[in-house]
């Protein structure tokens, strides 16, 4: 979006420009997006390969634009947070992405009492956690791991999680109003009921009162294979004109169809094939490149499986006990 970089003190309270939606993210549509002119350092940096998903992306630029509460939901691997980044870094809009992991608590997203030096002196004093401060200012909030959220975090959440929500800090008997550029977003593997599957341990069942505040809900799955090609090649350059690319999208969509019908447990994301491309600049062989990236993970009952579907794409045998291309030398 070009633009110097100042301090997000000095970020106009409300964006200052309108860009298009067509242009900007090529989505076929003529409507515009709230953005401000100059960036600051909390505004990611942009990705120019990112290939935008029309569907999560105009649901991301409702948050933007409309002040919407959108939870991005999807199978691992997939981009979501990585998707709000992109839409925020081109926007111009600063983004701060917390990991709802179990050690996240109450304390830290409020803050707490901490002891400083002041005078020579020590001093107890009230430090803001981070909820507080993006609170306060122009900030896309990002959960990560949404459904993975301690009962006690998911509360402090379900304060602001209403657009004129007040957010109450009892230590120093505070009430906040929200900034008018603060916004909120999520992202969860599950859908909030759970995970059946045995894929996400940790993840659990969501309060539906909090989960009907979020107003805006979209799924993000994996990108079909000509997309998830053209994908690779971005992020890849080495892998550009390399002809086992295709082979190696479509070993990964065999890995995702077979999981759906029940027949392995594991699946190859996106993430898994970048991570495969990247194995063979380092390592120099395909095969040794996808034990490495995927094979090596999986279920040892299940191995065979995957050296079948390994044989389909690329027409030669993958023995799940094959040993490493080099040898000790002479």
């Amino acid at each position: 979006m070009g633009g110097k970089v100042i301090n997000i003190e000095d970020l106009p309270s409300r964006p200052d420009r309108d860009v298009s939606i067509r242009e900007v993210f090529g989505i076929d549509t003529d409507a515009t997006a709230p953005a401000f002119s100059e960036s600051c350092d909390h505004v990611p940096t942009i990705d120019p390969g990112y290939l935008f998903d029309p569907a999560a992306t105009m649901a991301i630029l409702s948050g933007f634009s409309g002040d919407r509460r959108v939870l991005i939901q999807g199978p691992h691997g997939t981009g979501k947070s990585s998707h709000i980044e992109q839409v925020a870094a081109r926007l111009n809009w600063p983004c701060v992405r917390i990991n709802l992991d179990s050690h996240i608590s109450r304390i830290d997203l409020l803050g707490k009492d901490a002891i400083v030096l002041r005078d020579n002196l020590q001093v107890t004093e009230f430090r803001e956690g981070m909820l507080p401060w993006a609170y306060q200012h122009p900030v896309a909030l990002v959960f990560d791991e949404y459904d993975a959220g301690r009962p006690d975090v998911m509360f402090v959440i379900q304060r602001v999680l209403e657009a004129e929500g007040r957010l109450t800090i009892l230590d120093q008997n505070r009430v906040l109003h929200p900034h008018p550029s603060f916004r909120l977003f999520a992202t969860a593997n599950t859908i909030g009921l759970g995970d059946l599957t045995g894929l996400y341990h940790g993840t659990q069942q969501l309060n539906q009162a909090q989960l009907d505040r979020w107003t805006v809900t979209q799924r993000l799955d994996y990108l079909d294979e000509a997309d998830e090609i053209c994908m690779v090649r971005g992020k890849a350059a080495w892998m550009a004109k390399d002809e086992n690319l295709p082979l190696m999208v479509r070993m990964a969509g065999l890995t995702r169809n077979g999981f759906r019908t029940g027949d392995v447990s594991t699946v190859m994301s996106p993430r898994t094939v970048l991570a495969w491309a990247e194995n063979i600049r380092l390592f120099g062989d395909i095969d040794y490149a996808f034990r490495t990236a995927f094979l090596n993970r999986c279920d040892e009952t299940e191995r065979g499986i995957f050296c079948e579907y390994y044989q389909r794409c690329f027409g030669r045998d993958l023995k799940d006990s094959d040993p490493a291309p080099w040898g000790r030398a002479t």
